[in-house]
């Protein structure tokens, strides 16, 4: 299986980047092999803008989700991008690795989505949730947040953390058709021993070493939708 780790962390020597050296090693020591794309390290840029076409449909008026189209069947997407989404294609496992800020990822993470999700390959038309460009690749999230674990409970102060992570699982992950994994969450890093880190790290180990058995989380399939997306009786989603 070949492994794409998109890692977002400021700090080279963060437990986000811990997990990250971890994974790699791991999935390595399995016989994988892995990417790794560090967005910092990278200096990768988060603006999409019309620079990223070297060629354009309407040079008047950015529509950029149509540019990405038509400049990725020219051939003329900027070189990072293409670089990125050629990593993405290869990928059968993508691992996105970074913290919560404001109950969402961190800016220059949301960029590369913005960026290398190019419409026309990995999404468009009727091609989502389970018709999705990038159906048969697998994703999961590998997140450190501050807060414990019982502030992330429907009842908590924070609600339910799959709720937070709504946007990112659902309108982005399953949304281009990949197959998403359960996320491993490491709680309250930045007031925890040492020891409880490395009783995290074992932990994350564990499940990058589950991965064949990990139980999908489920979204919807378009096949419990008619031809204008709307919902199908529950027999005839049943019978398609």
């Amino acid at each position: 299986m070949h492994i794409l780790i998109v890692h977002a962390h400021n700090e080279p020597h963060s437990f986000n980047a811990s997990m990250k050296n971890l994974a790699v090693e791991e999935l390595s020591s399995q016989g994988h092999s892995v990417d790794v794309s560090d967005l910092y390290a990278m200096a990768w840029n988060p603006v999409a803008s019309a620079a990223d076409f070297s060629s354009r449909t309407n040079p008047e008026y950015l529509t950029y989700a149509l540019e990405q189209r038509h400049n990725h069947a020219q051939h003329t997407l900027a070189n990072d991008i293409q670089s990125e989404l050629d990593k993405l294609l290869k990928a059968n496992l993508v691992i996105f690795s970074f913290p919560i800020y404001w109950f969402s990822m961190p800016a220059i993470m949301k960029g590369w989505i913005d960026r290398v999700l190019v419409s026309g390959v990995c999404y468009g038309g009727k091609r989502f949730y389970d018709r999705g460009g990038l159906t048969g690749k697998k994703a999961m999230l590998a997140i450190t947040i501050g807060g414990q674990p019982h502030m992330f409970h429907e009842d908590g102060v924070h609600g339910d953390l799959n709720d937070m992570l709504r946007p990112i699982l659902r309108g982005t992950l399953a949304y281009t058709g990949m197959t998403v994994l359960p996320p491993f969450v490491a709680h309250h890093v930045p007031y925890i021993s040492q020891e409880a880190r490395g009783v995290l790290l074992e932990q994350y180990r564990e499940q990058l070493r589950s991965l064949d058995i990990l139980q999908p989380l489920h979204f919807a399939s378009l096949r419990q939708f008619d031809d204008n997306l709307y919902p199908l009786p529950a027999s005839a989603a049943l019978a398609t």
